[in-house]
């Protein structure tokens, strides 16, 4: 493998069956298309594409879309469920390559661990304990790979005291395994519809908006922000390193009151 790994991370898609569903003014399918598109002109190829949760928005239909958009990939399309997925669906539909749910994967000197936090008929999630043992016995068995780890759920506080009171349940029985590996380089997630990082025992915290609708950050209640959808390129160097920011995509808030762009990663 030459160069670093290169990464796109899309989240908090919120499909529905119906091509022109709109979650809060939003239609989603455009906006995701048009957002896509961006990704595909600015950062394409990569090495493989993370969706972390929220896929559909309580719509097992929604995931035909992903399907359709995702479905012919060349590269890996890692997904992970959120509080709005349909689980059985999720792995009926998305089972075969280049779909994976959760599990690991290798990317030269990097480690994936892909975490699910899902909590069955709640908004906030849990990582069971049997998830936290794979978590600590994938870390283990790969002590010399740096490790990226990634959950829809958001394990710190972003500022905003609503969205914080349905964040990860139980963050504490993370770090205890995260601290026992000094191979861990960053943690990664979705579902607060913003952008944010931060630092903890020198690993690194990043979340990223949603490919359609924003939360206002720093908000105590409920509040929508202006900002267009947008996603996460990541690169992950041979020595540890990681060059990532969020790009945020105009057009695709155009295309999500209009048409849309009809791009996939085919």
């Amino acid at each position: 493998m030459n160069g670093p790994a290169r990464i796109v991370q899309l989240t908090d898609l919120h499909l529905y069956g119906a091509a022109d569903g709109r979650l809060r003014g939003v239609a989603t399918l455009p906006a995701l298309q048009a957002t896509l598109a961006a990704a595909l002109a600015r950062h394409a190829p990569w090495d493989a594409l993370l969706l972390t949760g929220d896929l559909v928005q309580d719509d097992a239909a929604g995931y035909a879309h992903v399907r359709a958009l995702f479905g012919a990939a060349p590269t890996p399309v890692y997904c992970i469920p959120g509080n709005h997925d349909e689980i059985a669906a999720m792995h009926t539909a998305l089972a075969a390559r280049p779909f994976q749910l959760c599990g690991s994967a290798l990317h030269g000197e990097w480690l994936l661990v892909m975490l699910d936090s899902y909590l069955h008929g709640m908004a906030h999630g849990r990582l069971a304990d049997a998830e936290l043992a794979r978590l600590d016995a994938t870390l283990a068995a790969h002590p010399g790979k740096h490790a990226l780890v990634t959950l829809h759920h958001q394990p710190v506080p972003v500022g905003s005291r609503w969205l914080d009171s349905v964040g990860l349940d139980n963050p504490a029985a993370l770090f205890a395994v995260l601290d026992r590996h000094p191979n861990v380089r960053a943690l990664l997630w979705g579902h607060v519809h913003q952008a944010w990082e931060g630092a903890r025992n020198g690993v690194r915290l990043m979340c990223t908006p949603s490919t359609c609708a924003q939360f206002k950050p720093g908000s105590d209640s409920f509040a929508l922000d202006r900002s267009p959808p947008g996603y996460r390129w990541l690169e992950l160097h041979a020595d540890g390193r990681i060059e990532t920011a969020v790009e945020w995509v105009a057009a695709a808030a155009a295309a999500a009151t209009g048409a849309g762009s009809r791009a996939s990663v085919a």
